[in-house]
């Protein structure tokens, strides 16, 4: 066949160990959609929305660490893959992006769905290439088998990300039929071997020789999946009070030794002076905690950033020192060389950690009925082990203000859009077979509701949506909030609920306005059904934000005679 290369780059992913494909549908693209649909080893999906189809592949391969292939046409339909290929590339997550294109002497002569395809994702993606546009010649085809070598390689080398594959095609694009498709050529396969990076001895000795310096060692993890090792090595070094550790829930490594209600004391004690660390540890990606970012940006302490390789940020304003190494092996060496911290600082965040969980407890529990309130209830229903997707804005800042979880916490906090989360919810069911939970607001859901328009069972999805018919986040912050115009322009108020959507979507549908009725559904919402399940709770933007408010004033109450 003329197009073997492309049929060859299905063939080379699968030889690569990369078995699962998002397709859309349409003309330009159909030989790359027939090579990946055809062979044996794919896994393929067609999701006919483009954005929808990039967040559900990314919500697969966050899960399974390696490059899910997104197919689409050429045009706009490439276009719309842009916020998810943003969000895998601050979040690090692989994607091969492969989008059909009309030849090069086509682009700007009004031919029809034709925009310019090079470089279409601009600095927003790891690397991008372009196919030959014929492969009659030995050489187009060695290039055709290059390119598709090095765009799996570069999608799986640390940090991982986006890949962009363009191919320009030529009619005719449709095999004839009969036509058999070839997957057992001898391919080249260019592998790409990389080892543990570990410091020298003599970084080792400098290393020691500066922490020898630090009394007050504050250690700090970004958002990550769950690590058990890196885990159990925090834990020990909270228990051995070498260091503080401080976790938001995205960073999957929260537990009864870390701190995890600091989101809410930071910004209630009186006195911060004996929690300032003289040295910030961290690694993993962003963090979630507003003032937690605010509180070490004006400490003067040294920032150390740990990751193996890829550029460092100076999140806190202080990166004196990026170390390149694995932060699990790094954190053994803590362990094996750090000496006992400053003791007012370790129980500084210690004792305000554990009279915030408590303080927090009891007054959600005496709170009026609410979102907060809600998911305050529903968590303590939702299994473990199991994935929980959080929506931006207030979704996933509730959750991160109720302290530690036993499931997997995912957020699409590489952008921190509200576009995408009911779409990697989609995906990251069709990984597993344990319960996905998706707790979002009303605007990120609506959004994205082609998220459910497929073929594919999601029986175990579980959506819990906080309706308050507005963007109710805008009432909390500052500007918008004291705007005459908060409701038209910043909350942008809607009346849409999902009962109509659960029943077009084939959902179990229910509704609660209060929390009898939230418990009522909650101790039957994760029993086993073919169907996936919605959960709408009714809540009003106003009193929200004024339940928010008291409840912080009643903290910071509690706060002012702390130990200074």
């Amino acid at each position: 066949m003329t197009l073997q290369p492309i049929i060859d780059l299905a063939a080379i992913c699968a030889k690569k160990g990369i078995k699962n494909a998002i397709l859309s549908p349409g003309s330009r693209c159909a030989p790359i959609t027939l090579a990946f649909a055809r062979h044996p080893e794919m896994h393929c999906r067609t999701i006919s929305d483009e954005r929808s189809a990039a967040f559900i592949a990314l919500g697969m391969a966050q899960q399974l660490k390696k490059p899910v292939v997104l197919v689409c046409t050429s045009g706009t339909a490439a276009l719309n893959y842009a916020p998810a290929i943003a969000e895998a590339y601050f979040q690090q997550i692989p994607l091969l992006v492969v989008t059909a294109d009309r030849p090069k002497e086509w682009i700007d002569q009004w031919d029809g769905q034709t925009i310019r395809q090079e470089k279409l994702y601009g600095q927003h993606i790891k690397k991008d290439y372009v196919f030959p546009t014929g492969y009659s010649l030995k050489d187009e085809q060695w290039h055709a088998h290059r390119i598709s070598n090095e765009a799996i390689n570069a999608a799986m080398a640390f940090p991982q990300g986006p890949v962009h594959i363009n191919i320009p095609l030529r009619e005719p694009f449709y095999p004839e039929n009969g036509e058999d498709f070839n997957y057992s050529n001898n391919i080249k396969l260019v592998q790409e071997l990389r080892g543990t990076t570990l410091l020298p001895e003599e970084g080792l000795i400098k290393v020691k020789n500066a922490l020898d310096k630090f009394q007050r060692i504050l250690i700090v993890p970004g958002q990550q999946s769950p690590n058990e090792n890196i885990g159990n090595l925090l834990n020990q070094l909270a228990k051995d009070q070498k260091a503080v550790v401080v976790t938001d829930t995205i960073c999957n490594l929260q537990s009864k030794e870390t701190i995890n209600f600091h989101d809410q004391f930071l910004q209630v004690v009186p006195e911060l002076d004996s929690f300032k660390p003289d040295l910030i540890i961290s690694f993993g990606k962003s963090i979630i905690s507003k003032s937690l970012k605010q509180f070490l940006r004006s400490s003067s302490a040294s920032h150390w950033h740990i990751q193996p390789e890829g550029y460092f940020p100076d999140t806190y304003q202080s990166l004196s020192c990026q170390i390149h190494t694995q932060p699990e092996y790094f954190l053994q060496f803590l362990l094996d060389n750090l000496k006992v911290a400053d003791q007012l600082f370790i129980e500084s965040w210690k004792e305000a950690n554990y009279l915030m969980g408590k303080a927090l407890e009891k007054h959600l529990s005496n709170a009026p009925f609410g979102e907060w309130k809600a998911i305050f209830q529903a968590l303590k229903h939702i299994p473990a082990p199991s994935k929980m997707h959080l929506a931006n804005s207030m979704a996933v800042r509730y959750v991160n203000f109720l302290g530690p979880r036993k499931q997997e916490i995912i957020c699409n906090r590489g952008t921190s859009g509200i576009d995408g989360s009911n779409s990697m919810a989609v995906g990251c069911t069709f990984t597993t077979k344990e319960f996905v939970t998706l707790i979002t607001g009303d605007m990120a859901f609506f959004y994205d509701r082609n998220a459910y328009w497929h073929n594919y069972p999601v029986s175990n999805l579980r959506v819990i949506l906080l309706n308050n018919h507005a963007g109710g986040i805008f009432r909390i912050i500052d500007g918008p909030s004291k705007q005459p115009e908060l409701e038209e322009f910043f909350e942008t108020q809607q009346a849409l609920n999902a009962e109509h959507l659960a029943k077009e979507f084939g959902f179990r549908y229910y509704t609660a306005q209060n929390e009898s009725e939230v418990e009522e559904v909650m101790e039957q919402f994760y029993h086993p059904s073919i169907h996936p399940k919605i959960l709408e709770i009714s809540t009003d933007s106003k009193t929200n934000t004024g339940i928010l408010k008291t409840i912080k004033r009643q903290l910071k109450e509690e706060f002012i005679l702390f130990p200074k």
